[in-house]
């Protein structure tokens, strides 16, 4: 059954839109995002305007969230047994990754509510539990990892990378979008190809997804 909270909310920013569950590629996941034909159309100039004030980024699978994913079904030792928390979740695909990974426990966080609801929708639907949080700086210093994906398209959101480390002994970042940031605690594992769904046609850079690796501790 569509959750009906997200359908409303989703119908509100984009008359037309549909919630359907997508089957993910190159993992065994799904989740609920917007269904790919509702991208056909050209929008209005209301709907666009909604739309930029409040993005339903839960709505898509972001490419370096399903990166993520790919990675940790592949190396779940990042993961097993391990307390996780998922920053910027969106739809929860890392979290939920996560915990299909084997995963002591995982909180999935975003500041929107809407957020949260997909990340709970998505959970019911792949059979996982999570935690919520509306609150990073709220959370005590109890994590093993801490997972990002798709939070750096802002050159503003940089400063976060020392903060991760205040919350979790180690951070696993994903991001398309800022190839150049230098800190003297990250280091490139290794590039991986993803893409959103549904398909938003993005440069074929974006389907880079850089994957980093953070501790604050020695290995």
């Amino acid at each position: 059954m569509v959750p009906l909270a997200l359908q409303q909310a989703l119908s509100a920013l984009i008359g037309e839109a549909q919630l359907a569950v997508r089957a993910l590629p190159g993992c065994a996941l799904k989740l609920w995002l917007i269904d790919e034909h509702n991208m056909d159309r050209a929008f209005s100039s209301e709907e666009t305007q909604r739309i930029l004030e409040d993005p339903p980024y839960w709505s898509f699978c972001w490419a370096s969230g399903l990166a993520m994913a790919r990675y940790l079904a592949a190396h779940p030792h990042w993961v097993a047994g391990k307390r996780v928390l998922d920053f910027g979740a969106g739809s929860g695909i890392a979290g939920i990754a996560a915990a299909r990974a084997g995963a002591l426990e995982v909180v999935a966080c975003d500041l929107d509510p809407l957020a949260l609801h997909a990340c709970r929708a998505n959970a019911r639907l792949n059979d996982v539990k999570l935690g919520y949080s509306s609150d990073f700086f709220a959370e005590a210093d109890r994590f093993d990892l801490i997972l990002v994906a798709d939070v750096l398209y802002d050159r503003a959101n940089l400063p976060l990378l020392d903060a991760f480390l205040k919350r979790g002994r180690q951070a696993l970042v994903a991001d398309s979008r800022v190839r150049d940031f230098s800190h003297p605690l990250y280091r490139q594992l290794e590039v991986l190809q993803a893409l959103t769904l549904p398909d938003l046609a993005e440069p074929h850079e974006f389907r880079r997804v850089s994957l980093y690796h953070a501790s604050r501790e020695p290995l």
